[in-house]
């Protein structure tokens, strides 16, 4: 059964390694750099938001023609668990930029799946939702 490490010196080192992690895959967002982005997605990488899912391919293309773009991407880490060469990390995303020229900003849930491969963590899968307004919950 995998179950999640607590404590341990192990899951520290992780930690550390995945926010470095998170912290330079938001810095290549905000380059609008497909190739730079694309490092830390699996091949197979989807992303699943209000719209449905976008495969790697089809995400890296909208920012290789700069359909879209960021000018900022602030991760905000809430929850992470290891469970041994996987991690599941959610935190809450402020980002904005231009997509097909018309200016956004969104605040959102996001969750992120890694997997650790040949020494190197990739993410396998992200989730995004828009935070609720306060009245709502």
């Amino acid at each position: 059964m995998i179950g999640e490490k607590e404590n341990s010196h192990f899951d520290e080192m992780t930690r550390s390694e995945l926010m470095e992690l998170m912290s330079d895959w938001a810095d290549a967002l905000v380059s609008n750099d497909p190739e730079l982005i694309g490092r830390y997605m699996a091949d197979d990488w989807v992303i699943v938001g209000p719209t449905g899912i976008t495969e790697k391919d089809q995400f890296l293309r909208v920012v290789e023609t700069g359909d879209l773009t960021h000018e900022t991407f602030n991760f905000e880490l809430t929850r992470m668990r290891t469970y041994q060469d996987a991690a599941v990390i959610t935190g809450r995303v402020k980002n904005n930029g231009a997509f097909r020229a018309e200016p956004f900003t969104v605040d959102e849930w996001a969750s992120d799946v890694f997997v650790k491969s040949d020494g190197r963590w990739l993410c396998v899968f992200s989730h995004i939702a828009p935070v609720a307004d306060a009245g709502c919950e």
